[in-house]
């Protein structure tokens, strides 16, 4: 069997093939018009992805040696994300099974972060997954496949939003999550004790807080000795911020995998890719006994090996769509 998967719910267009015999290819085409307006602009995503869907569907079958006719099945995503990028790659994904005669198989992107995982890795059920990504932080009960339960969900902005945000305050250049990371490596955690939000309370998450206590301790500087305090301190800033964010998301797995007994811990979403987070989550399992899953950094970002391998596993358990009942949706709360 080869899934034909297709990913286009923010800023990435993305193609993948996946068969029996694993992933085949996995093309991205990253847009960086989006730098200079300092995040991403839905109706540029649009036309970005209209641009370029066709190109890398083209390169994802040469790479994977396979013709659209061999193709058995085309997974997309249907959502959450963007609505206009999101009905680019669902139109495009709905042509190409009408005109080929094939089914379409609707993905959640957020489960497919999950089943990044089942790239390289068996995680057993039932499992924990922390999902961490600029949209959403949840921790997640897997019983099953796609067989979820939601344990906690994020207040208001959730950790990538939180990295984003404060690397914004720091004048630090979109996307500042990654250079964040970067330049945290290099700092001292422990420059500035920022909060950590409710640590008692459940598997809920809030990172507005944090967001704000950054800005006033930058406010708190002299404007005139605010740029040199941070040149001089930015890698010491960067480092606390993220052990503000890393140590309330490794508490709460910790609270999460002690109270349902499992034995496998599985990451999910962009902020995954985070090496502090990496660090912290092997160091969990190494004390717990925990067998700790992590994707490799190219699947914790948005790709379409994650809608091509959950669109595999759903079309091995026979879950097809109707292609004329497959709508796009812009958000999930659970």
């Amino acid at each position: 069997m080869n899934i034909l998967g297709i990913e286009s719910s923010c800023d990435e267009t993305a193609v993948a093939v996946y068969s029996d015999a694993g992933l085949l290819s996995n093309v991205i085409a990253s847009q960086t018009v989006h730098r200079r307006y300092g995040g991403v602009v839905p109706e540029l995503a649009s036309r970005a992805h209209q641009q370029s869907i066709w190109g890398v569907t083209e390169q994802a079958l040469e790479e994977a040696g396979l013709q659209l006719k061999d193709i058995d099945a085309i997974a997309v995503t249907n959502g959450p994300g963007l609505m206009g990028a999101l009905l680019v790659g669902l139109c495009f994904a709905k042509g190409l099974a009408l005109s080929l005669g094939k089914p379409i198989i609707g993905v959640n992107h957020i489960d497919a972060h999950i089943y990044a995982n089942f790239i390289e890795s068996k995680p057993e059920y039932p499992f924990v997954s922390l999902i961490v990504s600029g949209g959403h932080t949840r921790l997640v009960l897997v019983k099953g496949f796609l067989d979820h339960v939601l344990l906690g969900d994020t207040r208001d902005d959730a950790s990538g939003e939180a990295f984003d945000k404060t690397a914004k305050i720091l004048g630090l250049p979109y996307p500042g999550g990654p250079e964040m990371d970067r330049r945290a490596r290099e700092g001292d955690r422990k420059f500035v004790k920022f909060p950590q939000a409710l640590l008692s309370e459940g598997y809920e998450f809030s990172f507005s807080g944090l967001k704000t206590s950054v800005l006033y301790h930058i406010e708190a500087i002299d404007e005139p000795e605010r740029a040199a305090y941070l040149e001089k301190n930015m890698n010491d800033l960067c480092a606390s911020i993220s052990e503000a964010i890393t140590e309330v998301l490794t508490k709460k797995t910790r609270r999460a995998l002690k109270e349902h007994g499992v034995k496998d811990l599985v990451l999910a979403g962009g902020v995954s890719a985070n090496s502090m987070l990496r660090e912290k989550m092997t160091a969990l399992g190494t004390e717990t006994g925990v067998r700790v899953h992590i994707p490799k950094p190219v699947y914790c970002t948005d790709n379409a090996a994650m809608i091509a391998v959950t669109g595999y596993y759903k079309a091995k358990s026979g879950q097809f769509d109707e292609l004329v009942s497959l709508e796009p949706f812009a958000s999930q709360t659970a």
